[in-house]
């Protein structure tokens, strides 16, 4: 009686990855090159920040690839979300913008990793393996920017009146949306006006903007 052979090893489970980006081409274009990876499957795609928990809930990915600014909803807000529900997800947030408010508000909402979009697709990943393997990656110049910027001047609240005055919205407007009476409105927004060093609030919301505080 032959004995028989031993089985072989099984191929390591692939990385699952959720990818939420709202342009149409660009999450496509991830999704392919990612894809691509011997050790990486795509698993989830989501174009509106109100998706991400959901998706991750349903697909359970090892990593979240998170765009910041998207539709309904934020990738900052959902990599919180995601540290309380899915705490076995890595949140990697690849974004437009390199600001140093940015990075601070992600690393705060537990994000593992803070990327750009123009690196090469070796580097993101990289990242994935990296944030995966537990590492935090993030630029060093950026993460040496953030810290000689220091946090955000501006509270909770001020944020809040701050994002309320776009598009033209009155104090009255502000007001309704917040709950808050319209002096209280007024001294928040010059508040604002004066940690952001701007003339109005319309420059004010534009500076924290940039600044990456919003």
């Amino acid at each position: 009686m032959t004995a028989e052979a031993p089985a072989e090893d099984e191929a390591p489970r692939p990385v699952r990855i959720l990818l939420a980006e709202d342009q149409g081409m660009m999450r496509g274009a991830l999704a392919l090159l990612l894809g691509m990876e011997e050790d990486m499957e795509v698993v989830a795609q989501v174009s509106a920040g109100d998706e991400i928990v959901g998706a991750a809930l349903t697909h359970r990915p090892d990593v979240a690839l998170l765009d910041i600014e998207l539709p309904r909803g934020n990738g900052l807000d959902a990599a919180a979300e995601l540290r309380e529900r899915v705490p076995s997800c890595r949140v990697l947030i690849l974004t437009t913008f390199g600001r140093p408010g940015y990075l601070r508000r992600a690393m705060e909402a537990g994000a593992a990793g803070f990327l750009v979009k123009d690196g090469p697709v070796e580097e993101l990943a990289g990242a994935v393996r990296r944030v995966l393997a537990g590492e935090t990656v993030v630029e060093p110049a950026l993460a040496a920017a953030a810290l000689s910027a220091g946090p955000s001047p501006l509270t909770a609240r001020e944020c809040d009146v701050l994002r309320a005055s776009a598009d033209g919205a009155t104090v009255a407007d502000i007001a309704a949306a917040l709950h808050l009476s319209e002096s209280t409105v007024r001294n928040y927004l010059s508040a604002a006006i004066g940690k952001t060093s701007t003339r109005n609030r319309a420059e004010a919301l534009r500076e924290a903007r940039h600044q990456g505080w919003l």
